[in-house]
């Protein structure tokens, strides 16, 4: 079953509005196995609108459409869809009652333009709305089911709550789209399309299919697995099954199967092992201790963290001697690595983190270029360090290194070969 979803109004075509209404209703078709192929913002331009409807009703066997029902001459999207089902719109007297009385517990009257809001195109089946004056509608066309919601998210998600509940999921008899998603960290997005393609592309073949989507995101990459199934047992079967192949070929590359960040993945090792962290940053400013201390209950294992940004706050918080400084450089293994264990001396943790570098744009050299990140960990007794070559501006560089410094530690943490 697949479905569009429209956005109406010229504000979300600016750089102020965000059509947010969309991923709540998508989430919610994804659910009950509908699958979203189009979704588009729309201005408010009645022939622009009609166009578009009139586009979608040659495939989708759903549109859902939110926002132009208010009362001003800008919405129009009760206008558009009317006019691209020949189905004139007529005053429901019942609405208008319902909207006066709204107004009247507020100890207000209602103006006359808002009749506007209980026009119904002719065979459309009301929507109640009771948050808001403006009803949804249901129309059929063909195939085609037709929903316009209010653009409020208060007013358009328990009404389309009610469609899905009533209306659409009775329909798909417990069939849904099911979702996995595998976050990687340390290898590049071609590098696992590489190795884990020959393995995806037998799935879209098997009784219960599975389709495969790779994204690339800053510092890790993302596989994306969407099994079509007529019940959640069936998807589950399927997908962990799909799960362990691919475990099997990326290894510990792999930091999540349930969804969460590479700091809930590290925060949960540190926590299960008893074991608390200090943390020394340069070049990351204090990221990486935001990261960590962003979980909830990270208190039980974060124990301090210093932004030792000079040489001097290096030598004072960290214990880093200067004359290591003079001869290897701020931007250094070995200063990166007297970081992590001065700074775990000092707060008596078993781990420390050090983590020195050059974010940019300006500060590199022909032997030290922008990016360049030196990054140590250091668990007990066991320490590694690595110096990294990130690429991009500034604040692509601190993410990228607070990402790398986590994964070393989740890999000591894992006991796993980087």
């Amino acid at each position: 079953m697949n479905a569009c979803i429209l956005a109406v109004g010229s504000e979300m075509l600016t750089p102020f509005r965000v059509d947010t209404n969309s991923l709540t209703i998508t989430e919610r078709l994804n659910a009950i196995g509908y699958d979203v192929r189009l979704k588009a913002v729309v201005a408010d331009h009645v022939d622009e609108l009609a166009r578009v409807i009139d586009g979608a009703l040659t495939w989708a066997d759903l549109i859902v459409i939110t926002g132009g029902l208010g009362p001003t001459e800008d919405d129009i999207t009760r206008d558009a869809v009317a006019r691209v089902l020949d189905a004139p719109l007529a005053i429901d007297e019942r609405i208008v009652d319902r909207i006066k009385e709204r107004f009247a517990k507020r100890g207000l009257t209602m103006a006359a333009i808002n009749r506007r809001q209980a026009m119904v195109p002719r065979g459309a089946v009301v929507l109640e709305n009771a948050n808001g004056t403006a009803p949804g509608l249901w129309l059929e066309r063909g195939r085609t089911a037709i929903v316009l919601l209010p653009g409020p998210p208060r007013e358009m998600t328990p009404m389309f709550d009610a469609v899905v509940r009533e209306r659409l999921a009775p329909k798909m008899a417990g069939r849904g789209l099911f979702r996995r998603v595998l976050k990687i960290t340390g290898r590049s997005e071609s590098d696992v399309d590489a190795n884990v393609q020959p393995i995806y592309s037998r799935w879209t073949s098997q009784t219960v299919p599975i389709h495969t989507t790779i994204l690339a995101a800053l510092g890790q990459t993302e596989l994306h697995l969407t099994a079509h199934a007529p019940s959640r047992a069936d998807a589950e079967t399927v997908l962990e099954s799909a799960v362990g192949e691919l475990l099997e070929v990326l290894g510990s590359a792999v930091y999540c199967v349930d969804g969460r960040p590479l700091e809930a993945v590290v925060g949960a090792l540190l926590s299960d092992r008893g074991l608390t962290i200090a943390v020394a940053e340069s070049c990351t400013g204090g990221l990486l201790m935001s990261r960590l201390t962003d979980v909830a209950g990270s208190s039980r294992y974060v124990e301090r963290g210093v932004v030792c940004y000079s040489n001097r706050a290096k030598t004072e918080l960290a214990g880093v001697p200067e004359s290591l400084i003079a001869g290897h450089g701020a931007v250094s293994e070995p200063v990166a690595r007297a970081m992590a264990e001065g700074i775990r001396q000092r707060a008596g943790t078993n781990v420390g983190v050090g983590i020195t570098g050059i974010a940019g744009p300006g500060g590199g050299t022909p032997e030290k270029p922008v990016g360049t990140v030196a990054v140590a960990v250091i668990v007990d007794g066991e320490a590694r360090v690595r110096t990294f070559q990130f690429v991009g501006p500034r604040e692509m560089v601190k993410y990228q290194a607070a990402q790398a410094a986590m994964n070393m530690l989740r890999l000591i943490l894992l006991k796993s070969e980087t």
